[in-house]
């Protein structure tokens, strides 16, 4: 037992759990922590973002790349406010991160001091986090620190995994308390987090899917989070079953394996939603069915029933919320693929023959998509089509790369036409959708993989909302390369309203100078040069392969300001309506019938 400050209790317990890094933003509710953080950076490092939004993509990236929880640090106030949107983004997107935040001294409480949100009840960043986390502790005296840090931890990291918040007041990092930090291999090195499935239920599954003969493997977010890629392959091998994949689901399995068909949904490929609404037995593993992936439009992407459906995810929450299931189990998707194979082996189980019709319209409409795509990815125009960037990007790109895709048109692109390698990832925020976090996730990225490339597309809107992270990559020399996908506007929104409202209707979403209404553009290599960084303009479509080499290869913040044509519609095999408004049909479906 030691007397300790309560900052001292935090941050001695982060070190415990071998936390690398506390990410944020100074205030003057927090300097008690950041006073602890000082004495213990040889243990621990701190990196201090420009935007407290930054440190939350910059926390929830890098536990999708390494596993490992961060935690970040933000004041009272706007702080503590502004990491809500990264905070909700992670919890979307079932990312493990401790957001603390600093507040009021408990002894200003209810007499409204500088920064207190005492509206409706006393320093509430509790009550303006809740929606955000998968719980929220306030530590109103010092010796409740070391309870509330393991049960965090324990949170964060149990069933669904997400983050959670620690609202510390000024004085309690800096009032001391005699108090032992728990030791995390005591408390939690027991404990089995996952779980398998019933077996009667697994078996139930593999009669139904065994039996089939157009079967398709649907891949979601769910196996990535559970590390399910070995497994899945070698299910899918096994029997012989194609495998798509929800757009999060991106990278569960290598896209170029020839059983993968693609992603799904609103921004999914051809094969995948043919596939998908043609099956007649679906095994969905860890997907929630959400509207952008699985469209709602019955035959769009799917035709749920009489497809039957085998749904197999942790959260009972997801069983039969958005389709009903044949057969649901709850479990660890890797456990429950583990249970699957060994029950197929058991049985002996046949694999879809090669010549099955099945497999061989799967090839086909893979090899219509392609084709469909050769006619315009090797563009020669300026600005830039965005198949041809798409295009230029695969072959400049290293395989092991984390790639991260923020929000916007670009997103739409990189769903559909990225494809990730065995050795590859694609970070993107999928269920918050919010702006910014392929922008300041690609720092987090690369803190968790400092071995790896990692290259970020993200809008001219996007990244004009967070520019700062180029000085923050400069700061702590992050060799992150930004593809700014220039086309002067929010254009992803802008062709929402060319849908739904008709073709005069763009309004307030290109970037236009008043009164004249030319097309205006920030020149992101010139701000990219003024915060420290290189910055290239890149124009013509040959020149894009080359910069984007030169820049991995020069080992520092890149920023390639990329002119990217903004009138060149997708091809689309999936639907997203906005009731009452229909969506925009697809455009794309050679094969409707067959």
């Amino acid at each position: 037992m030691k007397t300790l400050k309560g900052a001292e209790i935090i941050v001695d317990y982060l070190i415990k759990e071998r936390v690398p890094y506390l990410i944020g933003l100074c205030g003057h509710g927090d300097v008690g922590l950041m006073d602890a953080a000082l004495d213990r950076q040889d243990r621990i490092k701190t990196v201090s973002t420009h935007d407290e939004q930054i440190a939350g993509f910059m926390a929830d990236a890098f536990f999708r790349v390494s596993g490992q929880p961060v935690a970040t640090f933000t004041s009272c106030g706007p702080g503590s406010v502004n990491i809500q949107m990264a905070i909700a983004c992670a919890l979307f997107d079932s990312s493990a991160l401790l957001a603390i935040t600093g507040n009021i001294p408990t002894q200003q409480f209810n007499k409204g001091p500088f920064q207190e949100l005492g509206h409706h009840y006393q320093a509430d960043y509790v009550s303006t986090m809740r929606p955000y986390v998968k719980r929220s502790f306030q530590a109103t005296r010092a010796d409740m620190l070391p309870d509330m840090m393991r049960q965090a931890y324990a949170t964060m990291l149990s069933g669904r995994t997400g983050p959670v918040h620690l609202d510390v007041p000024f004085n309690v990092f800096v009032e001391t308390a005699t108090a032992e930090v728990p030791s995390p291999a005591e408390w939690r090195a027991g404990i089995a987090l996952q779980s398998q499935g019933d077996p009667e239920a697994i078996a139930r599954a593999l009669d139904l899917f065994v039996s089939a003969r157009q079967p398709l493997i649907l891949a979601g977010h769910g196996c990535t989070l559970a590390g399910a890629g070995t497994e899945l392959r070698e299910f899918a091998e096994l029997l012989n079953v194609p495998v798509a994949t929800t757009p999060q689901g991106k990278g569960a399995i290598d896209e170029t394996h020839p059983l993968c068909m693609g992603p799904t949904g609103r921004d999914g490929v051809y094969p995948g939603n043919r596939a998908a609404r043609g099956c007649d037995v679906l095994l969905a593993l860890g997907t929630r069915f959400g509207d952008r992936s699985s469209g709602w439009n019955t035959g769009a992407t799917h035709n749920i029933p009489p497809t039957k459906l085998i749904h197999i995810d942790q959260d009972p929450a997801q069983l039969g919320k958005n389709y009903p299931p044949t057969v649901g189990i709850v479990g660890d998707i890797r456990l429950v693929l583990r249970q699957l194979i060994e029950t197929a082996r058991k049985r002996s189980a046949k694999p879809l023959p090669e010549n099955s019709p099945w497999l061989a319209a799967a090839n086909r409409w893979k090899t219509e998509w392609q084709s469909a795509l050769s006619t315009t990815n090797g563009s020669p125009e300026s600005p830039i089509h965005p198949d041809r960037l798409i295009a230029e990007l695969q072959r400049a790109v290293p395989p092991n790369a984390i790639m991260l895709s923020d929000i916007g048109a670009h997103h739409s692109w990189m769903v559909q036409q990225w494809k990730i390698p065995a050795t590859g990832r694609l970070l993107q925020s999928g269920g918050f959708a919010a702006m910014g976090f392929g922008v300041g996730g690609a720092l987090g990225a690369q803190l968790a993989a400092p071995e790896r490339p990692v290259v970020a597309v993200v809008g001219d809107g996007g990244f004009l909302m967070h520019a700062s992270v180029v000085a923050t990559a400069v700061e702590y020399q992050l060799p992150v390369v930004w593809i700014v996908w220039n086309n002067c506007g929010y254009v992803s929104i802008r062709d929402l309203q060319v849908g739904f409202f008709g073709k005069e209707r763009e309004f307030a979403t290109r970037f236009r100078s008043t009164p004249s209404g030319e097309l205006l553009t920030t020149d992101f290599a010139l701000l990219a040069q003024s915060m420290g960084a290189q910055g290239v303009r890149v124009e013509q479509p040959g020149d894009l392969g080359d910069q984007v080499r030169a820049a991995l290869a020069s080992g520092k913040p890149t920023v390639l300001d990329v002119r990217v044509r903004a009138d060149v519609r997708r091809r689309t095999s999936g639907g997203w309506d906005m009731p009452p408004l229909k969506g925009t049909p697809p455009n794309f479906d050679p094969d409707p019938q067959r």
